[in-house]
């Protein structure tokens, strides 16, 4: 459906696999969702792969308690950051986009000025809220004093992370996420991660790994902020505007705040319970554990990156047709390369989260049951996205906002008997139930649907995968490194998977599209490399 931080193979993104009709209109889209999505993706696998590695550094290195700490206040600024941006971000996708496509040059200036302002301005103000409120928080209802001498680094992450976070958007809304990614993902987490070590291993611990942070939000704000100069055209950036913000900006702000208020409580209501009720190292471990899952649906959110703004202009000029194969296609391949992870995930999740520290093993099952919810998610699409951008984002609020009040009550009900557990098995029926009504809300409204007889092709790569992978788990004792196991378990995933499919699961049109959208994927990699 949507969300989420990412270990499958890149070139694999874009691989078609669903009959469609020939349609020049229809390779034309798949081709520009093929390079920008992997070009999201490249970057978003580079991120994964650090930031698994990075994760791992730093659980042995700080410990469960400190990244417990960490977790306990990135739920506090990231309730009040969903204020500091009251919802802009999605709008700038949406606005930008249809702004700049239609020419409206003052509007789209006054959009951007205004929503810079406000973003300013309440990032100040409720981060000052944080700095007063905070200890408050951390002593009485997280029973973790040493939380408070943290918060001026968590509200700096949070003002800054508001405006990347938009000017992100606003770039997609350009149609330009490719250098977006570039700027996020090849600067930003490289010196993020590079800074850190060097902190951290100067003594100063998770203060180290706080600044560090600040720092490369502060310098992909700014990288940002230039490419965004570069792409507002000059009369927008003039400052004839006033800067005031068009009322059905305001109303869809409001409401995608109102998405991503629930959303939050989908996402962040179990480490919020977990720390009224356990210790910060609990905490920790299930964090971990969690930041594991979030890998899973890697292809689906590079894919949604691009499909977004697709989808509100097709939906726009009511190529429901188009919008319909483009749908059924994509979410079929989201599946394709998000199964042999899956599997990988569940059957190896053990040593996966061994390489944290033998204090992390507990975490096992959590990774399991949080894999499953995520594997529905990838297995219906962006019906999330479809929701929101065709003008149902309020019926999209009532489907997260009862979800999230069974999350919470879940929580509530499992965390106290089961602990971690209970809180993993509270988030995946959460993500199953909203993501089942979303496809369903979905089939309703737009008469959109992805699936067909076509997805009966799966099943002997499906079955192929497994039995690979289940013969290397009975074998594993003889490799005695957990990184190999973990390397070879992934290969033997894709590589089995991918070749019965392309043995059993694909027809001549199938291949034929694979081929154009491979060439486009060659074609955005050598653009990178020439950037």
């Amino acid at each position: 459906m949507s969300a989420a931080t990412n270990i499958p193979e890149p070139q694999a993104v874009s691989l078609p696999v669903l009959k469609v009709p020939e349609s020049a209109e229809f390779h034309r889209r798949m081709g520009s969702i093929s390079r920008q999505a992997t070009v999201y993706f490249a970057g978003t696998i580079l991120t994964a792969a650090a930031g698994y590695f990075f994760k791992i550094y730093l659980a042995r290195v700080l410990g469960a308690e400190a990244l417990g700490l960490y977790a306990l206040g990135m739920s506090i600024v990231g309730f009040v950051g969903l204020f500091v941006s009251i919802g802009l971000p999605s709008a700038a996708t949406r606005f930008v986009a249809e702004y700049h496509s239609r020419g409206e040059i003052s509007r789209l200036g006054a959009f951007l000025r205004g929503s810079l302002l406000m973003l300013s301005v309440g990032g100040m103000v409720l981060g000052g809220l944080v700095l007063w409120a905070g200890p408050w928080i951390s002593v009485r209802f997280y029973h973790a004093p040493a939380l408070t001498s943290y918060f001026g680094f968590f509200v700096l992450i949070m003002c800054f992370g508001a405006l990347t976070t938009f000017l992100g958007q606003a770039m997609a809304g350009y149609r330009d996420v490719a250098r977006r990614t570039i700027i996020t993902n090849f600067i930003g987490t490289p010196a993020n991660i590079l800074v850190a070590v060097i902190l951290i291993s100067m003594g100063f611990g998770l203060r180290g790994y706080l600044a560090a942070q600040v720092a490369s939000a502060l310098l992909v704000l700014a990288l940002l902020g230039a490419y965004m100069w570069k792409l507002t055209p000059r009369e927008a950036r003039a400052g004839k505007q006033s800067g005031r913000i068009e009322k059905k900006v305001i109303a869809f702000s409001l409401t995608a705040f109102g998405i991503a208020t629930v959303d939050f409580l989908l996402t962040q209501s179990d480490k919020i319970v977990l720390g009224y009720y356990l210790r910060p190292k609990q905490v920790g471990i299930y964090a971990v554990a969690m930041a594991l899952v979030a890998f899973v649906p890697i292809v689906l959110t590079s894919v949604n990156q691009i499909f977004s703004p697709t989808i509100a202009e097709l939906h726009a000029t009511g190529d429901h047709a188009l919008l319909q194969k483009l749908y059924a296609t994509l979410t079929k391949c989201i599946l394709i390369l998000t199964l042999p992870l899956a599997f990988t995930i569940i059957f190896f999740s053990r040593p996966l989260i061994g390489m944290f520290g033998h204090g992390f093993e507990a975490g096992a099952p959590v990774l399991v049951i949080g894999t499953v919810g995520q594997l529905f998610n990838c297995a219906v699409g962006s019906v999330g996205f479809l929701l929101l951008m065709s003008g149902n984002q309020l019926r999209m609020v009532k489907i997260q906002g009862c979800n999230a009040v069974l999350m919470i009550g879940l929580s509530l009900l499992l965390v106290p008997r089961f602990g971690i557990i209970g809180a993993a098995v509270a988030s995946t029926i959460a993500v199953i139930v909203t993501n089942l009504w979303s496809l369903v809300a979905v089939l309703r409204t737009l008469k959109l649907f992805p699936y067909n007889a076509g997805y009966k092709k799966l099943a002997p790569a499906t079955f192929c995968s497994m039995a690979v992978l289940l013969a290397l788990l009975h074998a594993s004792w003889r490799i005695n490194s957990i990184w190999m196991l973990a390397a070879a378990a992934l290969l033997c995933a894709y590589s089995s998977f991918l070749g019965a499919l392309w043995l059993f699961g694909l027809d001549p049109d199938d291949r034929r599209l694979a081929v154009v959208a491979w060439n486009h994927v060659e074609t955005a990699f050598r653009r990178g490399v020439a950037w």
